[in-house]
């Protein structure tokens, strides 16, 4: 068996399309669909059922699958390890970011990556959770950072850091001139939230079924003004007085002009004092549980971890 064939079908495979795996692959379609069909005839069966919703695993083409990903990766494995024999690890490692993490962790995180892993190459993604759980799945990512992550079938998840929401507000001109806000920084218990007009992403965005998810356990919904995706345009909405947000600190420090907001910890009771529980969004490391990381990749995590635990001084 060729191992080009191999990779072409393990993606078809994964990503259920002979369109979709040919823009992974960056090969024509044609070529892609003749180089399956030719390990197809060298095995002698059936590997994929074609049909107008793209293609679907055969029994023997589902055995081949989980073959030709212990194969893939004992290649990569291997090609690594003789990299190691020039004293640094190679390869290439795809990871997804939510918006807010990859605008403070992109930088840092790319500095190390060259200093640590200078043969490597690195692609760095933006997206939502929901898309990237399924890049993981397919392939398309090795890694992905997602935000309060319930449990699914083929990932596996490791907690990395909590951060504390905030409801953010529009400072009126002569406070953001002098800076003040006679309720910045107070604590709003969440039983008062519903009471502002918030402009807050679309389902299944993971901070807005945290808040959702917070205030049904108290009979309440939030007050929704706008449905917007994107932190970016949210701020720019804030700012502009379409309403508030429910943020982590980080969005706001680094809107490019934080001056223009105030913020206060949402905490889920009506207590004020240091110790009471706040309302918190968890960022979970991602990787697929069906495709074991390489070296790299497991060099690679770390890293992740590392930055994060400096830039938000983890424990």
């Amino acid at each position: 068996m060729d191992l080009k064939q191999i990779e072409y079908f393990v993606r078809v495979a994964e990503l259920g399309s002979f369109t979709r795996a040919s823009v992974v692959l960056d090969i024509a379609q044609p070529a892609l669909s003749r180089q399956v069909r030719l390990l197809e005839v060298e095995l002698r069966q059936n590997l994929l059922v074609r049909n107008g919703r793209g293609a679907t695993p055969t029994e023997a083409g589902k055995l081949l699958l989980e073959h030709g990903r212990g194969i893939l990766h004992q290649v990569e494995r291997a090609r690594e390890e003789l990299g190691r024999v020039r004293g640094a690890l190679a390869g290439r490692v795809a990871i997804g970011l939510p918006p807010s993490i990859a605008k403070v962790l992109t930088v840092p995180l790319t500095r190390a990556f060259r200093v640590k892993l200078p043969d490597a190459a690195l692609a760095i993604s933006e997206g939502l959770s929901v898309a990237m759980r399924e890049s993981l799945t397919t392939g398309l990512l090795d890694i992905a950072l997602l935000y309060n992550t319930p449990p699914a079938p083929g990932i596996e998840t490791t907690a990395l850091l909590e951060e504390d929401l905030f409801l953010v507000q529009r400072r009126s001109a002569g406070q953001a001139q002098a800076g003040t806000n006679a309720l910045a920084g107070v604590p709003l218990s969440l039983d008062e939230l519903p009471r502002f007009a918030l402009v807050i992403p679309t389902r299944p965005n993971s901070i807005r079924m945290l808040v959702e998810s917070a205030l049904a356990a108290r009979g309440q919904r939030p007050q929704i003004s706008l449905e917007i995706d994107g932190v970016a345009a949210i701020l720019d909405l804030v700012a502009d007085g379409a309403g508030c947000a429910v943020l982590p600190m980080n969005a706001v420090t680094t809107s490019g002009k934080p001056e223009v907001f105030s913020t206060r910890p949402i905490h889920s009771t009506s207590n004020d004092d240091a110790g009471a529980a706040r309302l918190r969004s968890k960022l979970f490391m991602a990787v697929s549980s069906q495709r074991p990381a390489t070296l790299t990749q497991q060099a690679m995590a770390e890293l992740i971890r590392s930055t994060l635990q400096a830039l938000y001084r983890a424990p």
